[in-house]
């Protein structure tokens, strides 16, 4: 594309946000992905206590879909207007509604169950479109700088 005049006016809107990562992972990839995320958020403006339960929120969805989504998923990280927004999505079975509506907090001695409930009181937002064909959670963190840091 040599003929484009370098000096006009960019009028093309990006319809995709710009994707930060968009990859597919299995149980091999988890720590990478993990590490890929931490990066790009750190990058976007995540810092301290928000990064790490960001990437932990991140974490758990990853790992749930490994667990329980067919041993495979597919991440996605973008920017949109000062939020940070990540996708995970699986090809499981789905999660039922039953344990979708349960937003209590499992029971201390309860192995399974964390992930969603985590991923959802460590984000400001938490969307799930579940369904047989699979599930995907969508988190979103504020990339507004809250300043609550307490000085040690």
């Amino acid at each position: 594309m040599t003929n484009a005049d370098p000096h006009a006016p960019r009028t093309v809107v990006p319809i995709e946000p710009a994707l930060l990562i968009a990859e597919a992972f299995d149980q091999a990839q988890v720590t990478e992905i993990r590490h890929s995320v931490t990066s790009c958020a750190h990058a976007s403006g995540l810092s301290g206590q928000r990064l790490d339960d960001f990437v932990l929120a991140i974490n758990e969805l990853i790992t749930n879909a490994v667990r329980h989504g067919g041993g495979r998923g597919w991440l996605r990280l973008w920017q949109e207007s000062g939020l940070l927004v990540c996708e995970v999505a699986d090809h499981g079975r789905g999660i039922s509604p039953q344990r979708l509506g349960d937003r209590s907090r499992p029971a201390p001695d309860t192995a399974g169950g964390w992930g969603l409930w985590l991923a959802r009181e460590l984000t400001d937002a938490m969307e799930v479109v579940t369904g047989t064909a699979g599930t995907t959670v969508r988190v979103t963190t504020g990339l507004t700088n809250h300043h609550n840091h307490t000085p040690h």
